[in-house]
């Protein structure tokens, strides 16, 4: 019997390892600040969600799939992701194993100046139309850079490696991105709309408060908010607000005081949204930044 129980017992603490998701965020200096991201996810289910820069990553290990442009892509291991500042996206694992990858957030005005400097005719952000590409020599000078940012601190050799990585992103696999001069009085309308709620996150405004700003109804404003950017308005704003709570956060604040001033109801609220958007908590993220937060 007593054997038995030892058998047991074995059998009942041996348990597989668990996987363990990391993320962490590190700023760069270089282009007057740059977030960069290491990143290992399992389980990570990201929300449907946008940011202010770029998002430009190299697969390391397993596969991702992630909803851009209208459609779902997988990128597997060695391929690069792209996606376009404020483009709506998401993510989660491809492969049984989960997916590993580094990528950098640059913001179109850090593109804007790289192409200034260039002298380039075209001196606005460029537009990637491909979601993930292909390109065995630019990921390893991708993968140069994040290793050259993580570990060392001669800046001339950080900011020459970023350079060209970034110029060689623009010029192989970057496009202009069609504008209108004169946009028709229902875009405008619109983005109306979008400045407020970029501007003003925190706002309780209601959907009929908005659609008698652009002068159109609620109805209409839905639906066709949605088709111009991505998200319903009122999620447009949790964007907006995540971004804000971000901002501040990064800027010392602490993590309730941040929630209360971006528009959350609670700290809770920003919790679940900034892990959903953003694959870590508020609370890992000040960690990463060495902030104290309480």
């Amino acid at each position: 019997m007593s054997e038995s129980k030892n058998t047991s017992r074995q059998t009942r603490t041996k348990k597989s390892p668990a996987i363990k998701e990391q993320a962490t965020y590190r700023f760069a200096d270089e282009l007057g600040g740059l977030e960069v991201l290491d990143a290992q996810y399992h389980h990570q289910n990201f929300s449907r969600h946008s940011h202010e820069g770029y998002t430009v990553g190299v697969i390391e290990k397993g596969a991702q799939k992630f909803y851009r442009t209208g459609g779902n892509h997988v990128a597997p291991q060695g391929s690069i992701i792209l996606i376009n500042a404020d483009d709506v996206h998401s993510g989660h694992s491809a492969a049984e194993g989960g997916w590993s990858y580094k990528a950098m957030y640059p913001l179109p005005e850090q593109f804007e100046q790289i192409r200034k400097e260039l002298n380039a005719p075209c001196t606005s952000a460029p537009y990637f139309s491909d979601p993930v590409i292909y390109d065995l020599e630019l990921a390893n000078q991708l993968r140069l850079v994040f290793d050259t940012l993580e570990k060392s601190s001669n800046r001339l050799l950080r900011e020459t490696l970023l350079y060209s990585v970034l110029t060689k992103l623009m010029c192989k696999h970057g496009k202009g991105r069609t504008t209108l001069n004169d946009p028709p009085k229902s875009q405008r309308q619109l983005a109306l709309v979008k400045e407020f709620l970029d501007d003003f996150p925190s706002a309780d405004i209601t959907l009929q408060e908005l659609a008698q700003l652009a002068s159109i109804s609620p109805f209409h404003l839905v639906r066709s908010f949605q088709k111009a950017f991505g998200l319903p308005p009122h999620a447009y704003q949790i964007q907006s607000r995540l971004r804000l709570a971000k901002k501040l956060i990064s800027q010392g604040h602490k993590i309730s005081d941040a929630a209360q001033e971006a528009g959350f109801h609670d700290q809770s609220h920003l919790h679940r949204h900034f892990k959903k958007a953003i694959g870590i908590t508020p609370g890992q993220f000040a960690k990463h930044l060495k902030i104290k937060s309480q």
